[in-house]
């Protein structure tokens, strides 16, 4: 059979509206294929693109499978726009990372009006939605928060102020990750969690943000800054190296090859999310429910801590 990977590009169509350009469908597709559709959250950040290299190097070691991917650039009324699309195209299996919570049940229930096998990856569904997917491939996000607080707490020697920089205030990952992060801090009596504010993932918010933080802090001097992910850690550290506060603690999740560049210099350490393996995970996922395998519910990948002197070998895991 022939191989294909179908990697779409979103661009904007006023005319029909949907915000996608299908330049394959399920008609061009090998024939006896499962087609499997990717619904990316957001591919301008670059952990999701490391989720999209899952799914698509998934479907390039199997003969039997092709793959489209979406990019609906963190806009939940576009991800159900797509979804709508993918199930008109005749897909097998939806691969999906939820903008918004709330708009779960709703792309549920077409799925399975389609008989479409839906598999949600990264982000967890809330409780009432889980027994309605069909799987589940990610990482426990306080595990996180809980390794990355742990290592900071001894590198300030159980002292320090800290700032928190947080994700998504909607997102069950960002919650959890920073719950791990005070749970930690709460332990000791010489930590105070003094800053939190709300970084959307974003570089250039996290830079903006502690920039702020640095110039006001005199009476709160910050000694770290924990970040719910890499980008927002980059940002942090470029504002922190812009007004000469390299003393600064300064943590991100996720380990993507950006971070670990900086590791070691701008950036102390960092905790290993699996991008690539819960994208990997969630495309095999898909596949062995079509093939009429049996799948667990909730699939984890686990954290890993990645300090300085693991640079090399985790950047290794990139390439």
């Amino acid at each position: 059979m022939k191989k294909s990977v179908m990697i779409l590009i979103l661009v904007l169509l006023l005319a029909c509206g949907t915000g996608s350009l299908w330049a394959q469908g399920k008609q061009e597709a090998s024939s006896g294929n499962y087609l499997i559709g990717g619904v990316m959250y957001d591919l301008s950040n670059k952990f999701h693109t490391y989720l999209e290299e899952g799914i698509t190097r998934f479907a390039s070691m199997h003969e039997d499978v092709d793959v489209v991917i979406t990019d609906c650039k963190a806009d939940a009324n576009l991800q159900i726009n797509q979804v709508e699309n993918l199930i008109s195209k005749g897909v097998d299996a939806i691969v999906l990372t939820p903008v918004e919570p709330s708009t779960l049940p709703m792309i549920i229930a077409k799925c399975q009006s389609a008989d479409i096998k839906l598999v949600i990856v990264n982000l967890l569904p809330n409780e009432e939605d889980i027994p309605n997917i069909d799987a589940y491939v990610g990482s426990e996000s306080i595990d996180a928060g809980i390794m990355q607080a742990q290592w900071v707490a001894e590198a300030l020697g159980g002292t320090g102020n800290v700032g928190i920089l947080i994700g998504d205030l909607g997102l069950e990952v960002a919650r959890m990750r920073t719950q791990g992060n005070k749970d930690v801090f709460a332990q000791y009596e010489g930590i105070s969690v003094v800053r939190e504010a709300e970084g959307k993932w974003d570089r250039a918010r996290g830079m903006s943000i502690v920039e702020n933080w640095l110039q006001a802090d005199i009476d709160k001097e910050l000694d770290a800054i924990v970040c719910n992910n890499d980008e927002m850690a980059i940002g942090a550290s470029f504002a922190a190296k812009q007004i000469g506060r390299e003393d600064l603690v300064i943590a991100g999740i996720d380990a993507t090859p950006d971070a670990l560049e900086l590791l070691g210099s701008d950036l102390d350490v960092t905790v290993f999310q699996s991008g690539y393996g819960q994208g990997f995970g969630g495309a095999e996922a898909a596949y062995k429910l079509l093939t009429g395998q049996a799948v667990e519910k909730m699939n984890w990948i686990p954290f890993e801590i990645v300090t300085p002197d693991l640079r090399e070998e985790y950047l290794s895991k990139w390439e």
